[in-house]
Parts: structure tokens; sequence; C-alpha cells
């Protein structure tokens, strides 16, 4: 029994969420194997060996895996699956693009988001916006899974010395190719890996306020910047910092939310915060019910208020 975990990467380093998926695919049980795609990517291949729990790095070399394109590095794991009886993606957006595809070609069903191995075959993930959980048995001689990455600890980044094993690339699929990308530049922390996310909500009132309002206080914390889909919705801030059941699923030690009225779609990214702090003028708001610490009062008010205590 071997698990094959499909690493995200930049051609450089390895990204955050590759160190939850291994987390997660040494729980099924047998050896962890990473398979790292790309062009020009020896650092990351040499990266990835050194998580710790690795038994072996599998490094394929091509232009067509420069970008990750969903079809190619699809058609690279269906390769060498024969190999695995697990095949694990972190559920990031690459992840979901590129995991049904293999599963589809593969003839057996998907399980995503996974939150917990019960065994080898039997798997824990969120339902009805986490309002419930599926315990899930899947009899497919191959599990194809998506890891729900703020269930799981990150491996270790060092501590491992596994071999890298370099295979020859699967052909370009000429299905797609890429055109180009623009990258928005931060200094603060991105939001799925942040400690700490001060989010807005609608109660903001506009794009200026929710920017005058919360950065200041981000800045002062050190954390990374979130939006309800409100917020998104009106224009208020761009869909990539939009948390929720159709945005991203955080976890981070302290979670700040504010005028955020607390709908189920909301919650069910952010409820599992290791702290919650809610500031809202609505005592009836339901993220109250899931707040650590309450504050019923004005945003403009008490945001200004402490920033200047901070």
């Amino acid at each position: 029994m071997t698990s094959l975990v499909i690493a995200e990467h930049d051609n450089a380093s390895i990204k955050g969420a590759t160190f939850n998926t291994v987390t997660a695919a040494a729980k099924c049980g047998g050896d962890v194997h990473v398979l790292v795609s790309g062009s020009g990517a020896v650092k990351a291949a040499e990266a990835a060996a050194q998580i710790a729990g690795v038994a072996k790095v599998i490094h394929v070399d091509g232009a067509q895996f420069e970008h990750g394109l969903a079809e190619n590095v699809a058609a690279q794991v269906l390769a060498i699956a024969s190999s695995y009886s697990h095949i694990l993606f972190p559920a990031t957006a690459s992840g979901k693009n590129i995991a049904p595809r293999v599963a589809a070609k593969l003839d057996v069903a998907q399980i995503s988001d996974i939150t917990k191995v019960d065994s080898p075959d039997t798997f824990e993930r969120p339902i009805y916006a986490g309002n419930a959980i599926a315990t899930v048995q899947s009899a497919d001689s191959v599990k194809v899974l998506t890891v729900r990455t703020t269930a799981f600890d990150p491996a270790p980044s060092s501590g491992g010395s596994a071999p890298v094993e370099n295979v020859p690339g699967a052909a370009d699929a000429g299905k797609s190719k890429f055109v180009g990308q623009e990258i928005a530049k931060s200094d603060r922390p991105e939001l799925t890996a942040a400690k700490i996310v001060v989010s807005g909500g609608r109660a903001l009132g506009s794009n200026e306020k929710f920017h005058e309002v919360l950065e200041p206080l981000a800045d002062k914390l050190g954390a990374a910047v979130g939006a309800s889909r409100a917020a998104v919705d009106v224009g208020y801030a761009p869909n990539d910092l939009q948390v929720g059941q159709t945005g991203k699923i955080v976890a981070p030690q302290l979670y700040i939310a504010c005028g955020i009225s607390g709908a189920i779609q909301h919650l069910a990214g952010m409820k599992d915060s290791k702290v919650i702090v809610a500031i809202n003028k609505d005592p009836e708001a339901p993220i109250f019910s899931v707040a650590d610490y309450g504050l019923e009062a004005d945003l403009f008010n008490a945001v200004p208020e402490l920033i200047a205590t901070l």
C-alpha cells in the first residue's frame, strides 16, 4: 500500500498545502511518494525530498509541466497511477482542477475535501456547508482524494532524506496552452496560510472603507485580509479574498470578523479557526454563535479603538 501526493510548487519551492497533504497521506498507511512535475523544478524536488515522512520523490521535467496545466499533470499522474493505492491532492484550485480528471479516467469515485482518515478505505468529509460530517467508505482499488488542508497539521519541511527518481514525462496533451498570468503582490501573509485573519463584510459600506478600516488592523497584527461573499459581490474586495463555502477555507489561530453577519456559507469557511472574534452591532447576528469573543459595537468606532490599544 503506497500513497502518491501531487505536489504544488512554483518550480523552485514547495507550496504549503503539500505539507498538510503529506500528513493525510501518511495516515492512509504505507509509504508516501511525492510527484513533482515541472520545468526546471530540481529545487522543488529536492525540497520535497526533505519533507519528513516522504519515502520517495518522483521528479518529471518538461516544458509542458511548467505552469501546471491540469490536462498535462493529469496525464502524468495517470501514467504512474497503477503503482498506488491512494492518490491525494490538496483541495486547492489546482488540486480540484486535476483530481476529477484523474478519477474519471481511472473510473473511480473521487472523495472530496477529506478532513479525517479513519482507515485506509474510510474517510470523513463535511457536507451541508460543514453542518454534518459524512463518513465515506470506498471499495475502489485506487482512492482519489482531495484533502482539506486546514484539517491536517503540516508535515515538517525538514528531517527527511527521500531519494529523487527522475522519470520520463507524459507527452503534452495539446488540449490547452498557457497564455499569461497577473500576480498580485502583497506584503501580507497568504490568506489560507496566515496565522491571523482580519475579515470584513458588507457593513463596511464601500471599497474605500473596507481598506481604510481593515488594513491598518491587519498591518498591526501581521494578518491576512479576508472578506465575506457579500462584500465581494458588491465590489468591496476582490474574490481571491473571499472566505467561505464558495471561497477559501481558513483555520488560523485568530480570526477577526468585522461587520460580518455570519451566513452559513461564510461560517463553513472559517469556523475551524482556533479563536474567533466578532465585531457587529446586531446582537442577533449568527456570527456570535460561533465566536469565542463577541463585541456588540459599531465597527467604525471599535476597530480604530482596537488599533489604538494595540
